[in-house]
């Protein structure tokens, strides 16, 4: 579906939502009056330059303490799509779901999912890819689109449909591939890097500048089944974070 403006295409989904409903069954924008990032972060996106888009994801046994597999199966999805065109070495995947072009943000999600018990009954996935957009008004610290990168223009809608494609293929992957593919493409899964602490409450996450006071240097280990990140420190412990309780410093 296709629809010049909405308030938020994930909203718009969810209101429509029905059992009719298809499998990735997408809601389309050139302009959205209300989006938004994750944990209550807004997306600036100029009308009619960026992919902005929401699809319904449908999957049966997948519980809810597993619902992570979602998180890393769209992002290395939308990986294989932008890797077609943009230089794959500085292309990454930032936990932990944003796509990263050296330190710079391409690619937002937000995924939301309705759980049925003990199952993720149905998932929405908002995505906005920064595409043709070459000036940014907002504070946000870090964007880059694609044009930025290459000079060139791209058809929103081409990019949409083969990540469908690239969602239809790695779905049929199992959980430790998508997860190999995903520690590979990781953002800053080698060397020390700093972190910075933040307390749990509803004001956006975000990434913090550098030279910020209680920045702390630490490497990182891995990914939890529920999705944490762990991180080995200075003084060799290891520490475990939810992604609202760390900020990356850049």
């Amino acid at each position: 579906m296709y629809i010049k403006q909405t308030y938020s295409t994930s909203t718009l989904l969810r209101e429509q939502y029905s059992d009719a409903l298809p499998h990735l069954y997408t809601i389309r924008t050139d302009f959205q009056t209300a989006g938004r990032g994750q944990a209550g972060n807004s997306w600036e996106s100029e009308a009619g330059k960026n992919l902005l888009f929401s699809a319904l994801l449908r999957y049966e046994g997948i519980h809810a303490a597993k619902q992570w597999r979602l998180s890393m199966l769209v992002a290395v999805a939308l990986w294989d799509t932008l890797a077609k065109y943009l230089p794959q070495e500085q292309l990454t995947i930032k936990w932990p779901n944003d796509i990263y072009f050296g330190d710079k943000k391409i690619v937002g999600i937000l995924i939301e999912n309705s759980l049925s018990g003990q199952y993720v009954g149905y998932s929405i996935v908002g995505i906005g890819v920064n595409v043709n957009q070459t000036q940014w008004l907002s504070n946000a610290p870090n964007p880059i689109s694609m044009k930025e990168i290459t000079g060139e223009e791209y058809d929103v809608e081409v990019l949409m449909n083969e990540w469908i494609c690239s969602m239809k293929s790695w779905e049929l992957r199992t959980t430790e591939e998508i997860k190999v593919a995903y520690m590979q493409h990781l953002y800053r899964n080698e060397g020390w890097h700093e972190y910075m602490e933040r307390e749990v409450n509803i004001t956006p996450t975000s990434i913090v500048q550098k030279g910020v006071e209680n920045a702390f240097l630490a490497q990182f280990i891995g990914i939890t089944e529920q999705g944490e990140l762990m991180l080995r420190l200075q003084n060799n412990e290891e520490k475990k974070y939810h992604f609202k309780q760390i900020r990356f410093v850049i």
